[in-house]
């Protein structure tokens, strides 16, 4: 199939190479054009993203956040670019709400919409092993397959909107319990343990997790280049609080990370810094 992938950053451009590799015709766009040029040898580079679109049977947008995936999906004229017909998966995080939106204006002019937000970071990217989160039609669902197929496990789990719904829940997972490791291991490190040797101790017990293997391994290491950004988990626990006030929830530990992170991207220059620099955040703490 003719694929478009908008947005070529950490997560865009594995994603791009392991569509190539599934037989996939491809086209890709980039803001800033020099992420987008190590794909040459795979795609073609567009210079626009309506460019990119113009003959494409499926159009992956992977952006930073909702008012990014408007920006170029209409104010950038993708949705009146795409052929008639065309499926648009929305696979970076937004709030649900900018997806049911953005499904009304696809389906308005003639295109197919389905949300489809993933979990793994840069390591499931190029693994082909994302956890693929979708919210859209059912059939819709099954024509997005052959995508899915090459980057992941997806679920189907509604109508547009759900499958960011669904990230959010995993993102106030990921990234509380990204908290209790930290915390957990720094509480060890002041008590005298070795922490290294305290991670591999934890692991098989009922303290293990991915987050205790994979981010773990980046504290101990002290390792912070971005897998996942910290903005990026700061934008989405920030929706996720969004959603949880439009239904009077109260989720006492979502609020508390968040404003960890708040404080880290803010105040700390983490931004930019792997989300496991919550780790490195407590010690600035502590200061």
């Amino acid at each position: 199939m003719r694929v478009a992938v908008l947005g070529t950053g950490l997560m865009g451009a594995p994603m791009a190479r392991r569509l190539h590799m599934a037989g996939h015709d491809l086209s890709v766009w980039n803001r800033s054009p020099d992420r987008a040029l190590p794909l040459a040898d795979i795609a073609r580079i567009a210079t626009t993203p309506a460019e990119a679109v113009q003959d494409a049977d499926i159009v992956i947008a992977m952006l930073l956040d909702g008012p990014a995936t408007r920006a170029v999906l209409l104010d950038h004229g993708v949705l009146d670019a795409a052929p008639p017909g065309a499926l648009i998966i929305d696979m970076g995080s937004v709030d649900p709400e900018t997806d049911r939106a953005l499904g009304r204006e696809a389906i308005s002019r003639g295109l197919v919409f389905i949300d489809a937000p993933v979990s793994g970071g840069v390591v499931g990217a190029e693994a082909g092993s994302l956890s693929i989160f979708v919210g859209g039609n059912a059939k819709d669902f099954d024509r997005a397959m052959p995508i899915f197929d090459a980057l992941g496990r997806p679920t189907h789990l509604g109508s547009i909107g759900a499958g960011q719904t669904a990230k959010l829940a995993n993102q106030v997972i990921v990234a509380i319990t990204i908290g209790a490791v930290a915390e957990g291991l720094r509480l060890a490190q002041a008590g005298g343990c070795d922490i290294a040797a305290t991670r591999a101790a934890l692991m098989g017990g009922f303290a293990d997790s991915r987050i205790l293997d994979l981010h773990g391994a980046r504290m101990v290491a002290g390792d912070y280049v971005p897998g996942g950004r910290s903005v990026a988990q700061l934008k989405d626990l920030d929706n996720a609080a969004a959603l949880a006030s439009e239904n009077a929830l109260f989720l006492p530990l979502s609020d508390t990370i968040r404003a960890g992170f708040h404080d880290l991207v803010t105040h700390h220059d983490g931004a930019e810094l792997d989300h496991s620099a919550y780790f490195h955040w407590l010690e600035l703490k502590r200061n």
